[in-house]
């Protein structure tokens, strides 16, 4: 059965002006009548849930069409990861349910919550997000065991020590912004700026080694996700952090 873009658009929640932006972005290729109207076949209504799919999962566009152009692009293999995320997705949610609903509870009930419990979906959540974008390259890099000990001193970390840690985190933001207009990644800035980036660090980690500490600033630079994380703070950050560690770690 082949679809007009009005029924297309009906059948799937979305507007037509979403799906003639999609074909314009290369994602959608309809067929088209005599008359230049557009109708969709089975192809184009499997290829629409894939990139709606890829969508609620919070792929832009131009990520969606990378994917979807590699030759080894396999529709199966596609579903089953988008399941996999989906269902993530889920737990996290039920996780967060219960803890409003827990939080909800002791406010009306007078029952108290410990910082650990308040947290725990929260610190679940940024758990599973770590995962499921650097799991793969972090476990290969410092193994196993290490990652599990650190997620789990993650897991146990108070509201107190999360609030420090971010407010190291803003801290770090802050003398990057200054430093790396100047350049010079062995100024005493910049040892200031890998002192903290290391105190940092050594909320998460269990164990530090300065070789450790090279290695995941390496990945800041090697990496195109750690890379635009800082490059997003300023241009050129992710390089000076790298270089900087590097230096004086």
């Amino acid at each position: 059965m082949a679809y007009t873009i009005k029924q297309l658009s009906d059948l799937a929640g979305v507007s037509t002006r979403t799906l003639r932006w999609y074909e314009n972005q290369g994602l959608l290729c309809p067929m088209r009548q005599p008359n230049g109207y557009r109708l969709y076949d089975a192809t184009a209504v499997e290829r629409l849930q894939q990139i709606l799919l890829y969508r609620e999962l919070g792929f832009d566009l131009k990520h969606i069409g990378e994917l979807m152009a590699n030759p080894d692009y396999d529709t199966i293999t596609a579903l089953q990861q988008q399941l996999k995320a989906l269902q993530v997705q889920q737990a996290q949610t039920d996780k967060l349910i219960m803890a409003v609903q827990k939080t909800i509870r002791s406010k009306q009930e007078g029952l108290e919550m410990t910082d650990s419990e308040r947290f725990e979906a929260f610190k679940q959540q940024m758990l599973d997000e770590n995962e499921e974008k650097y799991g793969e390259e972090i476990r290969e890099l410092y193994g196993e065991q290490e990652i599990e000990a650190s997620n789990q001193r993650f897991a146990n970390m108070s509201e107190q020590q999360f609030k420090a840690a971010e407010e190291l985190a803003e801290k770090i933001t802050q003398a990057l912004l200054l430093a790396v207009p100047e350049g010079d990644f062995t100024s005493e800035a910049a040892e200031e700026i890998v002192k903290m980036h290391k105190q940092w660090l050594c909320v998460f980690w269990a164990s530090y080694s300065p070789e450790q500490h090279k290695g995941v600033a390496q990945m800041y630079v090697d990496d195109p996700r750690f890379k635009k994380h800082y490059d997003d703070i300023i241009p050129g950050a992710a390089e000076f952090l790298c270089a900087a560690v590097q230096h004086w770690a």
